[in-house]
């Protein structure tokens, strides 16, 4: 017994040093194999090892909060987890394989949507990370057309907020981008100057009562409410820089007060842009940041996706699926 222990031990150790997806090619050769690649002590090595490095995790595949947390044994009661299947389901190599096995009438569907004229779908923009980075993600969108092609400079049009930039997306589709910032240009640049934190004028905070605690709840002023109104979903532009203290608890309750089922379609999606300056810059894992936002308490589709201000990397894999998600909702 102990000379089969000693053996299963080495075995795993030598699995270890091969990719997942080796180890998936290797379960297909035979049953013993694929007994053998799914000991799931084996998964939870790669996921805790793989995940940091992920750069994208959407409301379908991030990893439940108690894989961190619990030690092997305890996870879901005792019960050997299945992480070789959290694994697969929750990297972008596994999500992007399961998008593209889908049945081709969807891609027949966008078509026949495309011959229909439609207005510019259009989002809202908001967050700290478009104010306190050093570089401007929404400069570099303008003015970076091999990436992102500027298709309209922005005019006055929803009560009195600019109704924002049109971009153009993979040379046919536009869409239209509200910019929310929390205060004025001259505020923000003094903040800045000071170090300070500027005081966010979009919103207002109201309290309550849960329980024995008192809980922070914001609303959104008229002007912004007349914008979560109209729009097709929400881009939230996070602060992922690790050297920077953030009360995610506070920011998530100002997301919240944007995607209030009350101001619109309670289905608009949420992309999430977990945004550095520069890709020198220590940043905070995507699924640490869906954590840390509490995203799993959203009732419609979210994505978070890495993204870099000075490159925008990133940024077309997140409009992507934001296109995708509100084409769905607008089918429906």
């Amino acid at each position: 017994a102990a000379l089969n222990g000693f053996q299963i031990d080495v075995q795993l150790n030598i699995m270890s040093f091969l990719s997942p997806q080796d180890l998936c090619h290797l379960g297909s050769t035979s049953c013993y194999w694929r007994a053998a690649v799914q000991d799931p002590l084996l998964w939870r090595y790669f996921l805790l090892r793989d995940l940091p490095s992920w750069t994208s995790v959407d409301w379908k595949s991030l990893p439940d909060v108690e894989i961190f947390n619990k030690a092997f044994s305890e996870v879901s009661d005792n019960a050997l987890y299945d992480y070789m299947a959290v694994y697969k389901r929750s990297c972008p190599q596994g999500r992007r394989s399961l998008k593209s096995s889908r049945p081709r009438y969807g891609a027949v569907t966008s078509f026949l949507q495309s011959l229909v004229t439609q207005a510019e779908p259009r989002f809202a923009m908001f967050g700290p990370g478009l104010e306190e980075l050093d570089d401007s993600l929404v400069q570099k969108m303008m003015t970076c057309p091999e990436i992102l092609l500027v298709a309209g400079l922005p005019h006055r049009q929803i009560h009195g907020i600019g109704s924002g930039v049109s971009f153009q997306f993979n040379n046919n589709q536009k869409f239209n981008i509200l910019t929310l910032y929390s205060t004025t240009s001259v505020e923000r640049r003094r903040a800045r100057a000071e170090q300070a934190v500027a005081v966010n004028k979009m919103f207002y905070q109201e309290n309550s009562i849960v329980g024995n605690q008192q809980a922070v709840h914001y609303s959104v002023i008229a002007q912004v409410k007349k914008v979560c109104e109209v729009v097709d979903g929400f881009i939230y532009v996070a602060n992922a820089e690790a050297h920077r203290e953030r009360d995610r608890q506070e920011e998530l309750a100002r997301i919240l007060a944007m995607i209030d089922p009350a101001l619109g379609p309670p289905n608009r999606p949420l992309l999430v842009l977990s945004c550095v300056s520069h890709a020198g810059v220590k940043r905070i894992p995507c699924v640490y940041m869906a954590h840390q936002l509490q995203l799993h308490l959203l009732h419609q589709p979210w994505m978070v996706q890495d993204t870099v201000a000075a490159t925008l990397d990133g940024l077309l894999n997140g409009i992507e699926w934001l296109f995708e998600e509100a084409n769905c909702k607008n089918a429906l």
